[in-house]
């Protein structure tokens, strides 16, 4: 690869690196970024695993390379959920890679790194990576370890021991007289997520487990729960569940057949916690995305709250430097940290129904006593160069905004970690106000970009 090209590959977003496989994300970066990977964060073994997609198998033959170029043995996890992999990295004391694009259309893939131990990379080790990631782009030949020393696949049970640690978190046969519907969006859920859920003895329906790498998260899944809406309601289940492509994201579905968001499981999920007394200082960690209804329920209910910036990885950061128990997303990452690494949407389920269990009630009714969704409108603003500066000079727009709003509403505007444009998020008491100001922030936006 010419040097010039070097600055044409993908770049670490909030989670990863992403992009159209074969195009942005091709064969070649996969192998300079494991091999990146392997020299930054050491060791003499990884874990690799993958979501079912069609470019999969092309990618994980690349980054694995790129490990055994190091001199780093690999186990391979095959198809299996993102905190399967976390959860083998953390069991061993090792690096892992997850192959994946999470939620997005099958013909993107991306790659999300584990450092050992199976925690996120922080901001240093990451830009390490990505500072030896280019130099190797840029380079036409990169010699390395030699015979004996050249890295192998190995065998492992990382899979089964994920299993059985989600089954071992919550009381034996805890789904014992449930019926639960499962939606695993055709992706690195579909084989295991049932069993978990069968193991614990609940009555299993399942949805979107049909992978054949081209139709994930196509119409089913968290991002698409009107599917799993359905089944519920015409099931007559008593819950839903669903997860993205990777299966580190979980939306439930009550047994009236309404979502039930990130925000709303963690507000169970905390409550239920702190009643138990294994909500450590009693505090939540969430990103600014959640929403003002989750920070009106914990105040009430005397639960603090810490913030962090959009992106699981910052939740993680929290929860650890403030020895911390329970954090996560709106949009469904929910990190138990006493019993895993990452966020891990199957195990979330199961503390979900751990949750509902000691509560004696459905979960319709659990959930609206939760938490009251304040209105919320959110709007992108596509842009073109730097999203900073133009945030910046929204600035006194911003002070208006929620000087006219006081304690009935919040203001939000950031730019994406992902794609060129501003984000904009407006909410406020009176959902008519809420898009009145939003209208004038995104109006404001659009004027700056020209």
């Amino acid at each position: 690869m010419a040097n010039d090209q070097a600055t044409d590959f993908p770049t670490f977003g909030t989670d990863g690196v992403r992009g159209v496989a074969n195009t942005e994300l091709t064969p070649a970066v996969a192998q300079a970024l494991g091999r990146a990977a392997a020299e930054v964060l050491g060791g003499t073994r990884a874990v690799v695993g993958r979501d079912p997609r069609r470019s999969g198998p092309m990618l994980e033959a690349a980054l694995v390379a790129g490990y055994l170029s190091a001199g780093v043995d690999v186990e391979l996890l095959g198809v299996v959920p993102t905190p399967t992999v976390a959860h083998a990295a953390a069991a061993d004391d090792v690096s892992g890679a997850m192959i994946s694009a999470s939620h997005n259309p099958f013909a993107d893939n991306g790659i999300k790194l584990f450092a050992p131990g199976g925690v996120k990379l922080r901001d240093d080790t990451e830009a390490a990576i990505q500072a030896r990631f280019h130099e190797l782009c840029a380079r036409a030949h990169v010699s390395g370890p030699t015979g004996s020393d050249v890295g192998v696949t190995v065998a492992g049970g990382g899979a089964s021991r994920w299993i059985e640690a989600v089954v071992d978190s919550v009381p034996a046969d805890l789904g014992a007289g449930l019926s639960i519907v499962l939606d695993c969006a055709n992706g690195a859920a579909s084989e295991l997520g049932p069993e978990v859920f069968r193991s614990l003895g609940a009555d299993v329906t399942v949805i979107g487990a049909q992978p054949d790498g081209i139709n994930i998260n196509d119409g089913v899944g968290s991002t698409h729960p009107a599917s799993l809406c359905a089944a519920v309601t015409e099931t007559g289940a008593d819950l839903g569940l669903a997860f993205d492509g990777d299966a580190d994201r979980l939306i439930a579905v009550d047994d009236r057949g309404q979502v039930v968001d990130g925000d709303h499981i963690l507000s169970i999920l905390a409550e239920s916690w702190r009643d138990a007394g294994t909500l450590r200082h009693d505090t939540v960690v969430v990103t600014v995305m959640s929403n003002l209804g989750f920070h009106r329920a914990m105040a009430a209910k005397g639960i603090e709250v810490v913030t962090t910036r959009v992106g699981d990885r910052y939740v993680l950061e929290a929860l650890d430097d403030g020895g911390f128990s329970l954090g996560g997303e709106q949009s469904g990452h929910v990190i138990c940290r006493d019993l895993a690494s990452t966020g891990d949407g199957v195990l979330a389920g199961a503390q979900l129904v751990a949750a509902l269990r000691r509560a004696d009630r459905p979960l319709s009714a659990v959930a609206a006593d939760a938490m009251t969704t304040v209105p919320q409108i959110l709007r992108n603003v596509r842009i073109t160069g730097a999203a900073a500066p133009v945030v910046a000079a929204l600035g006194d727009a911003v002070a208006r905004a929620e000087a006219e709003m006081g304690d009935e509403g919040r203001v939000l505007v950031r730019p994406s970690g992902t794609e060129p444009l501003v984000r904009v998020m407006i909410e406020h008491l009176d959902a008519a106000t809420a898009e009145r100001i939003c209208d004038e922030l995104v109006a404001e936006t659009q004027r700056l970009v020209g």
